[in-house]
């Protein structure tokens, strides 16, 4: 009998998180371009759009918010989470059916709940947009998952510490530093520690580039093993699962 609960790694932030009978798309970028940023990984699988019940929004950031495709999941009339001071500059681009959230709120969608966490990173819409306070969310049904968006460490992590199944952290960026407000492949050991969920799946890496002339990075898959590596010594009771573009996992 299949899982009721399983995790597709889509690419960069966005992962299809199927539980309990209901969808839950993070951070959706379904495109092969976005700005100056380009997909270096496969395609977004057919039928990853499908169905979706609920997108959850971290942030405002191009790489997060992808208007285009949430306009073209807007056709489905999905319910869109998102921070509270990102739902005007969302309603003014066409996009629709929007709950807004605030760190420690909690909202019901289908058979799953959502509650929105914190995160440490910057809000603002760059160049000229508006500024959200970023979340992260905890998506809770018979299993529980931890989505981070973007994020660097915070004290509050430890407070989901034996409650999280399965633990999204980013463990890298698009660029060729990572600035603040990120975690890398040591810092997300470190946030895996923190929560010991008992799977951790790396995110954020391998997907974006920018776009030529930048040269594209020799190993893709380096900030995911660094992540792996990192956890095995600092959260050695942490199950890591390095999944790449495209594959699905059933949770246990």
């Amino acid at each position: 009998m299949p899982s009721p609960a399983a995790i597709t790694w889509i690419g960069h932030a966005s992962v299809l998180i199927d539980l309990d009978g209901t969808r839950v798309l993070t951070d959706p970028v379904l495109r092969d371009r976005v700005g100056a940023l380009q997909r270096v990984a496969p395609p977004a699988a057919p039928g990853a759009d499908e169905d979706i019940d609920v997108v959850l929004l971290s942030h405002l950031h191009a790489d997060h918010t992808d208007v285009p495709t949430l306009r073209r999941l807007g056709q489905r009339r999905p319910r869109v989470i998102a921070p509270s001071g990102a739902v005007a500059w969302l309603r003014e681009r066409g996009i629709e059916n929007i709950s807004a959230v605030r760190v420690g709120e909690e909202l019901s969608v289908g058979s799953v709940r959502v509650t929105a966490t914190p995160a440490v990173h910057d809000g603002r819409r760059r160049p000229l947009g508006a500024e959200a306070v970023p979340v992260g969310y905890v998506i809770r049904g018979s299993r529980s998952a931890y989505f981070a968006g973007d994020t660097d460490l915070f004290e509050a992590m430890s407070q989901l510490a034996g409650t999280i199944d399965v633990a999204l952290l980013p463990v890298s960026g698009w660029g060729r530093t990572l600035g603040s407000g990120h975690l890398d492949p040591e810092r997300a050991a470190e946030a895996a520690a923190r929560i010991a969920p008992r799977i951790a799946i790396p995110i954020h890496w391998g997907t974006l580039v920018p776009a030529w002339p930048y040269p594209r990075p020799k190993d893709p898959t380096a900030p995911a093993r660094a992540f792996a590596a990192s956890a095995a010594r600092l959260a050695p009771d942490v199950e890591v699962r390095v999944l790449q573009p495209g594959e699905r996992m059933e949770l246990p």
